[in-house]
């Protein structure tokens, strides 16, 4: 997939600038930034030198008590009611707060390797002086090299925030999460919890979780084909409807459905949620046109799993078919017309047309974007939290309903009496493995992929 990047041997290797360089080279295997400060290039240097005194200063300080700590993820695991002699009275001790010194822990560790970054690029620059040096050629001044940060390293400049903000926002709650998965952090240990190893993912796999994740998931991958089939073919469909001769007011019909997309998702759902209730409009309906004798119950705990399936699979068809249509629509628009008009030479019909060039060609475009679909349907919270909540409950499962999700029973799992924050955090990995694996294999087997 990715194209392999040509390895190119550096003019002086790290023995030999250490071997070769002068003393200010030889100390900044030691003290970050001397052979930057040696050259006058201020800045970079005391970015490095200030980088080292600050890290060794927390890490002694700091660093190696949060690690320790992260180790046993606290000492103290129960309440513990102890006598204190300088007050003389009997005190409560709570236990160690193993949420907190998992999160620094964590926090700990990422510093350390921002560390070891800061401290090979330190050797990078040095290198760099070095062969400059050794060769007679200009050695960049400190305004230079500051004025390079807007021109020819602008990319770097650039991207320092971003990828801060990527590493305290994304990555450290990512690793946070993974490493609650090898914890007993649940309703049992909302405190102080300690490692437990994979026995979580074992809980999942084969334990008493396993009879809830494995129909879930089964269900989880049949809605996800499901939502994105109907939605993918039905939009295509309804685009070359729209755009099929003697259609008038093409315009008009695209902005009816384009209203429904530009709708609050929650404020649809929400909507067709009273209008499937038992008492809903729905049923009200059927029943005035005497098509049914009682109320049916479509999305309710009384429901029958098959119903409720197929209901939440119809209503997200209303919601998702106009994003397929409008994306079918420019790429109808865009046909190129002289095949069309050479296969309705040589006779072809519609049906023809539209197996043979129209729908391949839309496919071909189109199955970037349907896997994308594919995994945001795998992760569909808002559709089955906002219109049936997960019912009809499943007495079964353990703390899900029939129409739940892997990603809404995680929710259920989290915020539910069950509380077990471990095995969620392992549902959210597998959740990850699967989209990754099933996005790979459907990449690679796209013509889009194929023909570069």
């Amino acid at each position: 997939m990715f194209l392999k990047k040509k390895h190119v041997a550096p003019k002086a290797t790290y023995r030999e600038v250490w071997s070769k360089g002068d003393a200010a080279t030889k100390l900044s295997f030691f003290i970050m930034g001397s052979n930057a400060l040696s050259n006058k290039q201020w800045a970079k240097g005391l970015v490095f030198l200030i980088s080292e005194i600050v890290f060794i200063a927390w890490f002694v300080l700091s660093g190696v008590p949060t690690l320790n700590s992260l180790a046993t993820l606290g000492t103290d695991k129960t309440k513990k009611v102890v006598y204190d002699a300088a007050q003389g009275v009997y005190v409560t001790k709570q236990p160690s707060n193993s949420v907190l010194i998992l999160l620094f822990g964590v926090l700990a560790i990422m510093l350390c390797i921002v560390m070891i970054a800061l401290y090979i690029a330190n050797l990078k620059s040095t290198r760099h002086n070095y062969v400059l040096k050794r060769d007679g050629e200009h050695i960049a001044t400190n305004v230079e090299e500051l004025k390079s940060l807007l021109d020819t390293r602008l990319h770097a400049t650039l991207m320092f925030i971003p990828l801060v903000g990527i590493l305290f926002f994304t990555v450290l709650p990512t690793v946070f999460m993974i490493s609650m998965a090898f914890t007993n952090y649940d309703r049992q240990h909302p405190i102080a919890f300690s490692w437990t190893g994979f026995q979580a993912f074992g809980n999942v796999l084969s334990g008493d979780l396993a009879g809830t994740f494995f129909p879930v998931l089964g269900w989880t991958l049949i809605w996800a084909v499901a939502a994105t089939a109907t939605t993918f073919f039905f939009g295509v469909l309804l685009a070359l409807l729209i755009e099929s001769k003697g259609i008038k007011y093409k315009a008009f019909w695209r902005t009816i459905f384009v209203i429904i997309w530009a709708v609050p998702q929650f404020v649809s759902l929400l909507m067709m949620a009273q209008f499937l209730d038992y008492q809903g409009a729905l049923n009200n309906i059927l029943m005035n046109l005497h098509w049914i004798s009682s109320p049916i119950h479509f999305i309710d705990n009384q429901a029958s799993p098959l119903v409720a399936r197929l209901t939440v699979i119809i209503v997200n068809m209303w919601i998702g078919i106009p994003v397929s249509m409008l994306v079918s629509t420019a790429i109808i628009q865009n046909l190129p017309q002289d095949q069309i008009e050479a296969a309705k030479i040589d006779g072809a019909n519609a049906a023809q047309i539209f197996r043979s060039i129209t729908f391949p060609q839309i496919l071909f475009v189109m199955a970037p974007s349907l896997i994308q679909q594919f995994i945001g349907n795998i992760n569909n919270f808002n559709v089955i939290f906002l219109l049936t909540g997960g019912a009809p409950m499943n007495s079964k499962y353990n703390g899900a309903g029939s129409t739940d999700l892997l990603v809404t029973w995680l929710y259920n799992l989290t915020f539910g009496q069950e509380q077990r924050y471990n095995a969620s955090a392992v549902l959210g990995i597998l959740i990850f493995i699967i989209s990754a694996v099933v996005s790979l294999i459907a990449y690679r087997h796209t013509n889009a992929y194929k023909e570069g």
